[in-house]
């Protein structure tokens, strides 16, 4: 990646500390490369509580250090400060995984280099997400909640194997992330010339045997808390934006990768709206541009939304249902969780809600009589199309405390008001981007029939390759660094009143 090379290579100019960093992370990443799967080994265990500590660039270099933890920030938008007291629940989200693969002929990295809306088609720490979810779980395990809620996007590219390799992680043991044939087919080879893309075997930071420790068998601790799934875009549509087709299928099966977009294709996408005929139209005479060879792998093929979502319930602690992913579910004896699914089942990123699922969601909140509700969903449901009666219903609740979602791969915290008392809008950074969070929550009553929600995020850790990746992730010209997907410390640590 051309801005993530040069942005690296101006730092480590400009300051000698940052040129040592870069050697000592090579140097660990060399020689562990040098024992094979020893790359993907566990370090020290670490809660990854931001209340304790946290990950920082203090002097601007680009290379991440331990800093001091972040106190709860007192949020008093909704209701006056007060003392905390009992707890009633505690439960954690985990979003935007995209487990990845990173070989796969459907994926068109070279989007990336478009600008919006192509953003994101590829990542320098895109082949380690399988580590980085693996190592959140850990961290997890440290919370030790009454439910581990994940809001979406699990995997990248809709394929089969990506979903094999989500809930292998979830179950526990060893997962095998290869797809195609031994060894690394795909963009960031050392030999591929195009210097859009991260190299590790010759770029800045140099990291030899990244690739191919990437690919080796690792050890997952599994989750031993009920888990209770959401779809996000990614997990439903190919590219997040379009669901598949025989034709689409054929590619991500094949050995044929694009690589480069002809003239023509690359003019077409530009100056037109994605859709069906286009994508159709395209591959109408094969792949429309330069390709690549890589070895075909059946595992790659694309699930159609009522199977992804079959296997996810089947997997997780959801409850049987219908095509869609909505379900309500216990946190403790006195909060009630509502799942609402929010994804477009044939085109497009933006979420969507139907009226049919508004109507049951005032069923859930009736039903959950006295009991405290928090809300998970994909996509923010202020920024979801049809949604605004499904926020009525909730500004008409008096027990909502929360609506959670991820998708924004942003933390931030806003208050919506209601004569219903109000409550609160809580979005989450992914794990695929930097700082690659998730969110922790503990439920505390507090005297006047009122409660407190405390926040706070928490960093994975345990495994070496789940370090590098932070790293990657936040060198990366599109993620948190530049972006701001951190938020401020009110968006990510809060104690919130209501």
């Amino acid at each position: 990646m051309l801005s993530f090379v040069s942005g690296v290579v101006l730092a480590a100019r400009s300051r000698e500390r940052a040129v040592g960093r870069l050697r000592a992370l090579a140097l660990v990443v060399l020689a562990l490369s040098t024992a094979g799967c020893a790359l993907g080994r566990d370090v020290e265990p670490d809660s990854g509580s931001t209340l304790a500590r946290t990950w920082v660039d203090g002097d601007g270099d680009g290379f991440l250090g331990r800093g001091p933890g972040e106190e709860l920030v007192e949020r008093t938008e909704l209701a006056p400060a007060t003392v905390p007291d009992e707890v009633l629940a505690v439960f954690a989200q985990l979003t935007d995984v995209q487990i990845t693969d990173e070989e796969s002929p459907a994926r068109l990295e070279m989007l990336d280099r478009l600008g919006a809306p192509f953003t994101s088609a590829f990542r320098p720490q895109e082949s380690l997400t399988g580590h980085v979810l693996a190592a959140a779980l850990r961290s997890v395990a440290f919370l030790r909640p009454q439910a581990l809620v994940l809001t979406g996007d699990l995997i990248d590219n809709a394929q089969r194997n990506e979903l094999d390799q989500f809930l292998a992680i979830m179950r526990g043991g060893r997962v095998d992330p290869r797809s195609g044939r031994a060894g690394y087919e795909g963009v960031q080879t050392s030999g591929n010339p195009d210097p859009f893309y991260y190299r590790p075997d010759v770029d800045p930071p140099r990291q030899a045997g990244l690739l191919r420790g990437a690919q080796q068998p690792f050890v997952s601790p599994g989750t031993r808390v009920p888990w209770f799934p959401l779809v996000g875009n990614h997990d439903l549509l190919v590219q997040g934006n379009i669901a598949s087709s025989a034709r689409i299928d054929e590619v991500a099966t094949g050995s044929r990768k694009l690589v480069q977009l002809g003239e023509l294709a690359r003019a077409t996408v530009e100056n037109r709206r994605l859709t069906r005929p286009l994508v159709e139209s395209l591959l109408e005479r094969g792949l429309p541009g330069e390709t690549i060879r890589v070895s075909p792998d059946s595992r790659r093929s694309l699930h159609p939304p009522s199977e992804a979502v079959a296997r996810l319930r089947d997997a997780s602690d959801a409850p049987a249902g219908g095509p869609l992913l909505d379900y309500s579910f216990d946190i403790g004896r006195d909060v009630r969780g509502i799942a609402l699914d929010t994804v477009r089942r044939e085109l497009g990123a933006g979420g969507i809600l139907r009226r049919s699922q508004t109507r049951w969601l005032r069923r859930e909140l009736a039903r959950a009589g006295e009991r405290w509700v928090i809300v998970f969903s994909s996509t923010s449901l202020t920024e979801t199309a049809g949604a605004e009666p499904a926020l009525r219903a909730l500004d008409a609740s008096p027990r909502v405390v929360a609506a959670v979602s991820g998708d924004k791969h942003r933390n931030r915290i806003e208050p919506r008001t209601s004569r219903s008392g109000g409550y609160w809008l809580i979005g989450t950074s992914s794990l695929v981007d930097y700082p690659q969070q998730g969110r922790a929550f503990r439920l505390r009553t507090a005297p006047g029939r009122r409660v407190v929600l405390d926040t706070w995020v928490f960093d994975h850790g345990g495994s070496q390759l789940a370090e590098v990746s932070r790293q990657l992730s936040h060198l990366d010209h599109q993620g948190g660094r530049p972006r701001g997907f951190s938020g401020s410390q009110s968006d990510r640590n809060a104690r919130l009143f209501r």
